[in-house]
């Protein structure tokens, strides 16, 4: 069974990927500048990524799909890390003005998404678990 810790993790993760996937949604031209130039389609690319981590922070609050969406998440952050790079060697920050207008900041966010990687590992790790107790345990 996974820990209270290991559950608020999971919560926090879920509500990082699927509110960065709504906001694919909402404001596109702020991740479609990110999309490394080489790939093109930056517009699919958006709608795709979006639609993905809504899709992996979904399997993640269900119990019976927990591990793949564990296994997924990580594979998505890792995957769209080419576009948070292409964003730093850019210098386009995130705002012209305040905190989030030093360029510096774009760089000190590529390793920041290590953690997110090792909780979405964690999730489907912890779900593996769960899913052979319940299997374990049998029906009723």
């Amino acid at each position: 069974m996974p820990s209270e810790r290991a559950r608020t993790s999971r919560y926090f993760l879920v509500l990082i990927i699927g509110g960065s996937g709504v906001l694919h949604f909402l404001v596109p031209r702020f991740y479609q500048r990110i999309v490394p130039r080489a790939l093109g389609h930056q517009e699919e690319i958006v709608a795709i990524s979006g639609a993905a981590e809504i899709g992996c922070a979904a399997l993640m609050v269900l119990p019976r799909t927990r591990r793949l969406g564990g296994w997924l998440t990580a594979a998505l952050l890792l995957a769209v890390w080419p576009a948070n790079f292409q964003q730093a060697l850019d210098g386009k920050p995130y705002s012209r003005t305040g905190v989030l207008s030093s360029p510096a900041l774009l760089w000190w966010r590529l390793p920041l998404q290590l953690p997110l990687i090792r909780m979405a590992l964690r999730v489907a790790r912890d779900g593996q678990v769960g899913d052979s107790k319940a299997a374990a345990a049998g029906p009723g």
